[in-house]
């Protein structure tokens, strides 16, 4: 997959009004992360179980 063309989705735990907006992308075998205010900025590259396990921590905070 381009990397380029990937389907951006917002976090469900995002603000409604765009601040603290986390997206997410399926990008070949690893999500991509990155700061919906700056798409172009930084991102993310993490493997599938890698972020299981990072959600699943988040969760229980």
């Amino acid at each position: 997959m381009d990397r380029g063309k990937a389907a951006w989705r917002r976090a469900s735990r995002s603000k409604e009004d765009g601040s603290n907006c986390v997206e997410l992308a399926r990008v070949t075998h690893l999500i991509a992360v990155r700061d919906s205010q700056d798409p172009e900025g930084p991102k993310l590259f993490i493997g599938h179980h890698d972020f299981r396990q990072f959600a699943e921590i988040i969760r229980s905070l």
